[in-house]
């Protein structure tokens, strides 16, 4: 039963629905930490766009992180345009079109194989104050879904570390890992272990080293002091500028997607159609697949069977016409009626960032809350005009 969280004290009937609401309290409390763990490790920390790229909160995220880190032209142009700082940009696949513009945003560019670096490092080169690394798979694995394992057999992103020398970095300052997917802190020592254990013989040619996100460090009892020491401890032995870019970490806890029951029903086992989608506005609920918490109801597993005798179990769908647009089932202390709200815990990261208008649904507002004082403002809502631009 979720039930002590912030979002608790949110009063939803003054929002439009669906809605993001973030807590810029507890994105705060995130942010502050992150700059503890930079200012005290020595370690530059910056926001991973691919997972969270709210700009209405960019004043408040660069008061504490050195910058962004994109994954395309589009994000590197919002995080330079938008957040400010240091950007920091890693493309699997470069266009040629694209190579100038991503220099006037990018401070960093990462390439993803020694290939791409030799087709365009005359231009990469031409353009003075920039630095450019390889991205580097170390063959380590940490992630059991391959759907997010970047280290995963066969994998298309970065040059395996056991076919590298040294003398192929000619050119380049700095190498990029990435390895991790919400992950806990023992995952992070192991990571780094077959860091140095299969990248250390490129360490003596380059000057940083960027590794990645997918790390908890703002979850509750996150042992941050240890993380710490452990990158004072590495930066100190290999003499490398660290960088860290969580995405995850930044908003989480932040964020809740508010939701209106649109009809109730039944077929076996007891139903409810939201204003909300899994398949539009939270993906990953399908692909992971997960099921977000609800507050105030009871999580059940994925494999729960409908129960007929038990009418407060309740399995909640989104609106559109995909049969297994299905976001989890549940159990109410009171089940929800035609024109309830409930609050979807957790979708602000990798959910803002992935949603579609499928079906022609409504991409939900944007609302940002101040959870110590109520203050509430909606700062972005959606219409049919968002829907129809992406068409033709």
């Amino acid at each position: 039963m979720v039930g002590n969280h912030n979002f608790v004290r949110l009063d939803t009937s003054h929002l439009p629905s669906p809605c993001h609401v973030i807590d810029l309290v507890r994105l705060e409390d995130n942010l502050k930490l992150l700059k503890r763990v930079a200012d005290e490790s020595g370690a530059e920390v910056l926001l991973a766009l691919k997972a969270f790229s709210c700009f209405a909160v960019a004043e408040l995220i660069s008061k504490y992180l050195a910058g962004t880190a994109a994954s395309g032209l589009y994000e590197a142009r919002l995080g330079k345009t938008r957040f400010g700082g240091q950007m920091h940009a890693y493309v699997p696949g470069l266009r040629d079109e694209d190579v100038d513009e991503l220099l006037t945003h990018a401070d960093h560019l990462i390439l993803n194989s020694l290939g791409q670096w030799h087709r365009f490092r005359g231009r990469l080169e031409a353009r003075p104050g920039k630095s450019f690394g390889l991205r580097v798979n170390p063959g380590h694995n940490e992630v059991e879904n391959p759907l997010y394992d970047p280290c995963a057999p066969w994998s298309r992103l970065g040059a395996p570390a056991s076919g590298l020398k040294a003398e192929d970095l000619e050119g380049l300052s700095g190498i990029h890992i990435h390895m991790l997917c919400d992950h806990d802190y023992d995952a992070f020592d192991r990571m780094l272990d077959a860091v140095e254990t299969n990248c250390g013989h490129l360490f003596g040619s380059i000057d940083w080293i960027n590794l990645g996100g997918g790390l908890l460090v703002t979850e509750d009892n996150f042992p941050a002091n240890k993380l710490i020491c452990r990158l004072q401890e590495f930066r100190s032995r290999t003499g490398l500028h660290v960088i860290l870019e969580p995405g995850t970490a930044v908003a989480l806890h932040a964020g809740a997607l508010v939701s209106e029951v649109l009809d109730r029903s039944t077929n076996v086992g007891a139903f409810a159609i939201m204003d909300t989608s899994a398949t539009c506005h939270m993906p990953d609920v399908i692909e992971a697949p997960f099921t977000p918490d609800v507050l105030g109801a009871q999580t059940l597993p994925r494999e729960t069977e409908p129960r007929p005798d038990i009418p407060d179990i309740v399995r909640l769908g989104g609106p559109t016409c995909l049969a297994g647009d299905i976001i989890g089932t549940y159990r109410f202390k009171n089940p929800p009626k035609v024109g309830d709200r409930l609050v979807f815990l957790d979708l602000a990261y990798y959910t803002m960032v992935k949603a579609t208008t499928f079906n022609g649904t409504h991409l939900p507002a944007l609302a940002l809350w101040d959870s110590a004082t109520d203050t509430l403002d909606v700062v972005r809502t959606f219409s049919y005009k968002d829907f129809e631009s992406r068409l033709s």
